[in-house]
């Protein structure tokens, strides 16, 4: 497979103008994976999504091969809610990954797209019962998040001939996060040893595994840490008191995905661990703290933004520009917060296509929908920019797309860059069609004009 560069801006040129009185370097954006941002938006219009199929299979490989290398069982599990386009999908299950889902719809997906039951991971605090029975039926993995879920499930397993096999999510303290409390079990209250020990009396579930998630984009590798060492823990007091010997620990997701600037304007960066480094803080304490190191049982990873973030790219048109009253310089682009979710908003570049020489200042950029609320960015580090100018955000592969709205104007279409300089678009522009296909006219209103 021929390797990608990882390096963003792709083949661009980054550039110093001594007359800029910005402390960030001027840099521009003019090809994504080779290919020219121009003839990109010549060919599928503005705005355009851009995913880079190298890179997704790249950081797959580096993030298996760093934890693959520290436990002797690890497997993967793609986070659908993360980009749950079907050819993302499919490339991560080329990849060897299991799917990770939380909803009807995404067990849907996962379904169409050919993956077997039993390699389905379901997640979620809220899984209504006819969900429950089909991932039963079809032998997923289900990882009970609460009380009301385990009663169900006791319920409708009450009759079957042999166990059912289950995991519980368990939320911890870990001391450098602050804790997801909403899912799970949680650990210092004792309420996960109470649950393991209601388990190990049932006569129609069996435990097979331990669940953490501890956050998101985290990059702090002693949370991981910690928590490995209290899930361990957790998986030691069930051999010890219950003879409970593990099919698998999960130790979930929450890898952050390249530097993590602190303003869209790049001025300051935030180290982010490698993949290496996050492999190192878990496995080791999974070996320190296992009960049986010799046997151990499979370490799971619901992996999400860190292997799909860096593939994505927007390219937007300037529309048109302005100077505020304060004096501050602000350009309207094509790309609103319909399609780049706010919360997601804070780590992503925005960069010119073509190159200059003329000094960055701090810009508003803003969208085109007609709320006051459409800001991309309140600083960005921009040249002065015309009319038609192409921007590039990067990155904005994962969320961006799972978490846009269908608001005021057509989502734009996504396009595929393959790793053999394939283009395929793998979602269509929005058409007037595909969102009024669900809408439905009582025949009383249709003929009012």
């Amino acid at each position: 497979m021929r390797k990608a560069n990882l390096n963003f801006p792709t083949s661009n040129k980054i550039q110093e103008d001594p007359r800029s009185s910005v402390s960030a370097p001027i840099a521009c954006c003019s090809k994504i994976a080779g290919v020219e941002v121009r003839q990109l938006v010549a060919k599928y219009g503005s705005p355009l999504i851009v995913m880079v199929e190298t890179t997704l299979r790249n950081k797959y490989q580096s993030a298996f091969g760093a934890l693959v290398a520290r436990y002797p069982r690890v497997q993967f599990a793609w986070s659908y809610k993360t980009n749950y386009l079907k050819a993302i999908c499919r490339i991560f299950h080329e990849e060897g990954a299991l799917a990770e889902v939380v909803s009807d719809f995404e067990y849907d997906k996962a379904r169409s797209l050919g993956i077997a039951g039993e390699s389905i991971i379901l997640n979620g605090p809220i899984k209504g019962e006819p969900l429950l029975r089909r991932a039963i039926n079809d032998g997923a993995r289900i990882q009970i998040d609460n009380h009301d879920e385990l009663k169900l499930l006791e319920r409708i397993t009450g009759t079957r001939n042999e166990p059912l096999g289950v995991g519980i999510r368990v939320n911890m303290n870990v001391g450098h996060e602050k804790g997801w409390n909403k899912f799970g079990f949680n650990l210092e209250s004792g309420e996960s040893h109470r649950v393991i020990e209601q388990i190990s009396r049932s006569r129609s579930l069996r435990l097979d595994g331990l669940h953490m998630h501890l956050g998101t984009s985290i990059i702090n590798v002693e949370t991981y840490r910690e928590g490995a060492k209290k899930l361990a823990g957790l998986a030691c007091h069930a051999h010890e008191r219950f003879g409970i010997k593990l099919c698998y620990l999960n130790a979930g997701g929450g890898f952050a995905a390249g530097n993590l600037p602190e303003t869209n304007g790049c001025i300051e960066q935030k180290h982010t661990p490698s993949f290496e480094e996050y492999a190192e803080a878990i496995c080791d304490s999974l070996q320190n703290y296992l009960p049986d190191t010799s046997n151990p049982p499979l370490l799971l990873f619901e992996n999400g933004r860190a292997l799909v973030d860096e593939a994505g790219y927007m390219v937007t048109r300037l529309l048109s520009s302005k100077t505020t009253g304060e004096g501050t310089r602000s350009i309207i682009v094509d790309a609103g917060v319909n399609l780049l979710h706010p919360d997601h908003l804070k780590h992503i570049k925005i960069l010119p296509v073509q190159t200059t020489r003329r000094p960055a200042e701090p810009t508003i950029v803003y969208g085109p929908l007609c709320m006051n609320t459409d800001v991309l960015s309140e600083q960005a580090q921009l040249t002065p920019l015309d009319r038609g100018d192409l921007l590039v955000l990067h990155p904005i592969g994962a969320y961006h797309i799972s978490q846009s709205m269908q608001f005021i104007s057509y989502r734009p279409p996504v396009v595929l860059l393959g790793s053999n300089g394939e283009q395929d678009i793998i979602r269509r522009q929005e058409s007037l069609e595909s969102i009024e296909n669900l809408e439905q006219l009582p025949g009383r209103l249709a003929n009012n004009n």
